[in-house]
């Protein structure tokens, strides 16, 4: 089993290379998709959200208010902080289950928004980042996900810098072209991947 971190910042295509890297035969691991799962209603993770942060980051479904508990929180790193000391721990344990659920040659990609922050990089055999420039980041949010421009430059802020990616790559795939261009670029990625893996 080859295990790969993928990596990039908000904006950055992570998302659609992970996507990429699936239709090829890569068992994907989704940190963002199994954060929801630890926080659907239910859950202890949704408890231990509700008593950290209060009822008003709770609808009246009572499901989580994402859009609230991000205000709080990309607005304030110590808030943050208790956010994330409270889902990783829960994100870490079912990733786990996942992967070991994987067939033992396969190529296992973590899809980890905030590995470079969680200095995640030594638990994978290879680390991808996903790349592109601030602008074009900034652009994308604000184009295609409907964000204001501060709070894109908020988010973007909250995570680590692009130099602090790139420091922890193995291998980069940039992304600041057309999303046309990126099927390619992953195709290479992925022989690249499976070269290494035999």
């Amino acid at each position: 089993m080859l295990k790969i971190g993928l990596t990039g910042g908000i904006g950055a295509g992570k998302s659609e290379v992970s996507r990429l890297l699936a239709a090829h035969g890569a068992v994907i691991v989704d940190s963002d998709v199994i954060a929801r799962e630890v926080v659907a209603p239910g859950t202890a993770g949704l408890a231990a959200v509700a008593a950290e942060f209060g009822p008003g980051v709770l609808r009246a479904d009572g499901s989580l208010d994402r859009p609230a508990l991000g205000a709080v929180v990309f607005a304030d790193p110590e808030r943050l902080k208790a956010l994330n000391a409270i889902v990783h721990p829960l994100v870490r344990a079912r990733s786990a289950e996942l992967e070991a659920a994987a067939a033992p040659g396969a190529l296992v990609v973590h899809d980890v928004p905030l590995l470079a922050e969680n200095g995640l990089g030594p638990l994978y055999d290879l680390v991808v980042v996903v790349d592109a420039q601030d602008e074009v980041r900034i652009d994308r949010l604000v184009r295609l996900r409907g964000m204001a421009e501060e709070e894109a430059r908020a988010r973007m802020a909250a995570q680590a810098t692009r130099a602090d990616r790139l420091a922890i790559a193995d291998l980069v795939i940039d992304n600041s072209g057309p999303l046309e261009s990126l099927a390619p670029r992953v195709a290479e990625l992925w022989a690249e991947l499976k070269g290494r893996q035999a």
